[in-house]
């Protein structure tokens, strides 16, 4: 029986080979090298972990090492994704034969051009083809003022991101099983894989407060992520100055984006004390986690949120908006660690239980940290995504 031969990507009886052996596998995301998003720290995170346990990737996008693409200007749009440390890359035959010559299977973040062109050079190769689903549509409405406001236009993104990439599909990864049973609703007819994006072992837990300690003065919350109106830190800021302890409180809200200056704005004109609102390196997360006293997650929208988790694994106690566009819910063990979305003056009553309860802030915190390395780790997470790559190369 003849077997098919790709252009590159070898006969279906060596690929079969390969499939119990290291893999080599080729990450394809727009901005790649920018860890100012979550997206771009979660591809860095999965490609350090795969080559700790053995296996050989190829970053390709902006930024990459290897295999860097060219900016493409896009009107308007670049604009706004830039202020969210995003940019578009500009797709090339030459540079995708370059990357995926060799390679055992192609996973492509985004469903923007550069990857939809980096897919069609994988299938014209040979090589088997595999996608993320990390872009929720949802962010994309928020982020588009008042179109998030039009009938049924997340409707049509979820559409529109298969027609553009995912309907051709047959392994998606998605972080949670919230996005995933929406990719389910929306018709989506290919394997999802759920699997977290995981924290690195960077993040570890802080020292809690003794027993019978009072809870520190100022008492420091942090809250990390966009600063865009899905992420909702507004709600934040109002809920420290309704909190009785309000003039205890310092507030530390590590992001970029549009925002930027009204945030700061309503935190100087709300707050009792100074707040420290914008970019955050993420080598310095770490350590400024375990300074901090509580995590705030007030986001409506999410598909999973690493910082949550990263949070978590540094000994926080997280409090996270209940919202049915957000699966950061997931993570909360117990009611006070919970509000509900937009709602200010129940976080102000959530954050103020937690000082008033330094005790339970110290005992949750240890739980939170131990609960994350058990289930969160990126190791954990990588080794099923090698399992779906494993699987998409079978069926290729």
């Amino acid at each position: 029986m003849l077997e098919h031969t790709g252009n590159d990507g070898g006969t279906v009886g060596e690929r079969e080979a390969r499939i119990d052996r290291p893999l080599t596998i080729a990450l394809v995301m727009d901005t790649i090298g920018n860890k100012g998003n979550g997206t771009s720290n979660s591809a860095l995170q999965y490609a350090h972990e795969l080559e700790r346990q053995g296996h050989h990737v190829r970053l390709v996008g902006i930024g990459a090492p290897e295999y860097p693409a060219r900016v493409s200007r896009v009107p308007l749009v670049s604009w706004v994704a830039a202020k969210q440390q995003m940019q578009f890359a500009e797709p090339s035959e030459t540079l995708f034969r370059a990357a995926f010559r060799g390679v055992d299977v192609v996973h492509i973040y985004l469903p923007f051009r550069f990857g939809r062109h980096a897919a069609r050079a994988a299938r014209a190769m040979g090589i088997p083809v595999t996608a993320g689903f990390h872009l929720q549509p949802e962010n994309v409405t928020y982020s588009a003022g008042p179109l998030r406001h039009v009938p049924g236009m997340s409707d049509f993104l979820y559409w529109l991101f298969k027609a553009w990439l995912y309907g051709g599909i047959g392994h998606i990864h998605t972080p949670t099983e919230m996005i995933a049973g929406q990719l389910r609703a929306h018709g989506y007819k290919a394997k999802l894989h759920v699997i977290s994006n995981g924290y690195t072992s960077r993040f570890t837990p802080k020292t809690q407060r003794a027993a019978g300690e009072p809870a520190p003065v100022p008492f420091r919350i942090v809250a990390s992520g966009r600063l865009t109106h899905e992420k909702d830190h507004i709600t934040l800021i109002k809920a420290i100055a309704r909190c009785r302890h309000a003039k205890d409180i310092e507030l530390t809200i590590c992001g970029t984006g549009p925002l930027q200056r009204y945030l700061r704005l309503r935190a100087k004109m709300l707050l009792n004390r100074p707040a420290s609102i914008g970019f955050h390196r993420n080598d310095d997360m770490p350590a400024l986690l375990r300074s901090c006293d509580l995590f705030v997650h007030p986001s409506i929208v999410d598909i999973e949120s690493l910082s949550v988790i990263e949070g978590m694994a540094s000994g926080l106690v997280p409090v996270i908006a209940s919202s049915e566009l957000s699966a950061a819910g997931q993570f909360a063990l117990l009611d006070e660690s919970l509000f509900p979305v937009r709602d200010a003056a129940a976080l102000a009553r959530r954050i103020d239980w937690w000082i008033d309860h330094p005790d339970e802030l110290a005992e949750w915190g240890a739980r939170y940290a131990a609960h994350t390395k058990e289930y969160y780790s990126v190791e954990a997470s990588v080794a099923k995504f090698v399992d779906m790559e494993r699987e998409a190369i079978a069926d290729a």
